[in-house]
């Protein structure tokens, strides 16, 4: 692991309703020589929890070789199922558990793509408050805004 780049990606999603045109983005920053790379996008028909997913999604497909990555996401949903869900839904067929039934997973394909990137990265999530100050965050935050407002 220690050939590998060490990387910081900050990423958020935004939404004008839920569902609603929405945008995200990311900031990549490269830790040993603090080059950072930011991308932001929108849909205009989406969901918060979708663009919270394609801004890590994007961010990581603009890696190109392994990297350790730690992700700084104000968003409970990408965290918990990056970290908690995913094993199970994969144990389960790519299927959740509701009682004593299982349902489809919302955003699989979404899911899906982030499953086979984070394949390929050492991945750490670190959640973050959103809207309480932290920089890349608020940063992210408004390119994200700033991308769905486009579409208005």
């Amino acid at each position: 692991m220690s050939a590998e780049a060490q990387i910081h990606l900050f990423t958020d999603g935004a939404c004008s309703g839920n569902p609603g045109p929405g945008g995200w983005a990311y900031i990549l920053r490269h830790l040993r020589t603090g080059n950072e790379k930011r991308q932001s996008g929108a849909e205009n028909e989406t969901t918060n929890n979708r663009m919270e997913l394609m801004a890590v999604i994007e961010g990581l497909r603009a890696l190109q070789r392994p990297c350790r990555v730690v992700l700084y996401t104000d968003s409970q949903y990408v965290g918990k199922g990056l970290s908690e869900w995913m094993p199970n839904w994969k144990k389960n067929g790519w299927a959740r558990r509701v009682g004593k039934k299982t349902a489809p997973i919302k955003n699989l394909e979404l899911w899906k793509a982030l499953d086979e990137l984070v394949a390929r990265h050492a991945v750490e999530f670190s959640w973050v408050a959103g809207h309480s100050g932290h920089e890349e965050n608020e940063e992210c935050d408004a390119m994200a805004v700033s991308a769905y407002q486009r579409l208005l």
